[in-house]
């Protein structure tokens, strides 16, 4: 190979550069490891050895094992009929999970008033009573009295110093950003918009209705767009696959629907417009071309891929994703929101994954070597890095209409 000295390096036109192929040079020599090591790369580098590998891989999942296969007749008679109650099992815990459904709806009932309270404090509808605002802290945390004066004169100069705050300022916009699974979405421009978030809701569908729940984010009026509610749906199915029931784990998602924003002109932050100069390579002109984007942004969430046809490897990662979070939502932020909005609810996410791990250091049986992946429960099954590239990837595919 030519090594560049730095200088010439430095006066190479980029345009007269090609990429290539960044080749890991082998050690040559003539030991059986090194020859193996060759032959490995030069395998693994053929897409048709590839292919036969994973089809073999994939033949090998769910294979029966031997012993099934050398079982008489009259036994795989009977294994069939305890498979065919498995099945009849499914079906029963559909009806639960289905039944499970209907008591959360029923209780989202009970829970609804102190939510509506919670936004009214936080939206400054309502100011609570000193009994109301009264907490006993734990014992660690009770100060002296000579801290309390202290703080109580810092508190009163601090009020002197600026006005008097409406309500709880920021708190939908500070839980999500105390949750990974949510401030990895945010975007700097998204923070203005979010400070007017008012409320989350989660509404259930009906007695009788598909199941399915909707979660409401309800805003005040602002500068951004002229929705005062934004919506993402999402329905679900309780019931057993026929070509493969014993999948079955519970309620799946089937798709999710979000909602059209009518943003103010100039303040969608879901795209952004970009100007290229363009060289005509004969006359050598130069024009500028402008063109809109897709922009990361939280507010692609609601601009999901629709349909279950014709899906890409990229919108089942946007699906499983955006499944996850709406999933999150519904069941730990809406419930406990006060408490990530402290960073206690994330306290004791940490502190519960820390007793696992103890508990499995301290496991005699425990072998680090077999340790099975147990998603952090800020993530649920969703990988990290899905949430990532979660804004980039919707923008994308509703600019493309979901077809690349």
């Amino acid at each position: 190979s030519v090594s560049l000295s730095s200088k010439d390096q430095a006066e190479m036109d980029p345009a007269d550069m090609e990429d290539v192929e960044e080749v890991e040079e082998e050690e040559t020599g003539e030991d059986e490891n090194s020859k193996a090591r060759q032959l490995t790369v030069q395998m693994m580098q053929n897409p048709q050895i590839l292919a036969a590998l994973q089809e073999r891989l994939d033949g090998l999942n769910g294979s029966p094992s031997g012993y099934m296969e050398s079982l008489p007749k009259v036994v795989k008679r009977r294994v069939n009929a305890l498979k065919n109650l498995q099945v009849k099992c499914a079906h029963i815990e559909a009806k639960f999970y289905e039944e499970v459904h209907e008591l959360e709806r029923k209780y989202a009932a009970l829970y609804q008033p102190l939510f509506d309270k919670r936004s009214d404090i936080v939206k400054a509808a309502y100011e609570p009573t000193d009994e109301e605002c009264e907490w006993k802290a734990d014992e660690e945390e009770e100060l002296t009295d000579e801290m309390k004066e202290k703080a109580k004169l810092e508190e009163e100069k601090k009020d002197e110093e600026k006005e008097d705050p409406k309500g709880i300022p920021e708190f939908w916009l500070t839980v999500f950003k105390n949750v990974d699974l949510l401030s990895d979405m945010l975007q700097e421009h998204d923070e203005p918009i979010l400070k007017h978030l008012q409320d989350i809701k989660v509404k259930f569908s009906d007695p009788g209705q598909p199941m399915s729940f909707t979660l409401e984010f309800h805003f005040e009026p602002n500068e951004f767009f002229t929705n005062t509610v934004l919506t993402k749906t999402y329905k679900m199915r309780s019931e057993p696959d026929e070509n493969d029931p014993f999948s079955f784990d519970g309620p799946e998602i089937m798709s999710c629907t979000g909602c059209t924003i009518d943003w103010t002109k100039g303040k969608n932050v879901t795209l952004k417009t970009i100007k290229k100069k363009q060289k005509h390579k004969g006359r050598g002109t130069v024009r500028t071309v402008t063109k809109t984007v897709p922009n990361d942004s939280f507010f692609n969430f609601f601009t999901p891929p629709e349909g279950k046809n014709n899906r890409d490897e990229d919108s089942e990662a946007i699906l499983a994703a955006d499944f996850e979070i709406g999933h999150f939502i519904r069941e730990r932020i809406v419930p406990r929101a006060v408490l990530y909005f402290t960073g206690e609810a994330i306290e004791d996410d940490d502190d519960d994954e820390g007793e696992e791990e103890a508990d499995e250091e301290n496991d005699p049986d425990y072998d680090p070597k077999v340790r099975t992946h147990t998603p952090p429960k800020d993530l649920c099954c969703c990988e990290k890095d899905l949430t990532q590239q979660f804004s980039t990837l919707l923008a994308q595919d509703f600019l493309t209409g979901g077809n690349g």
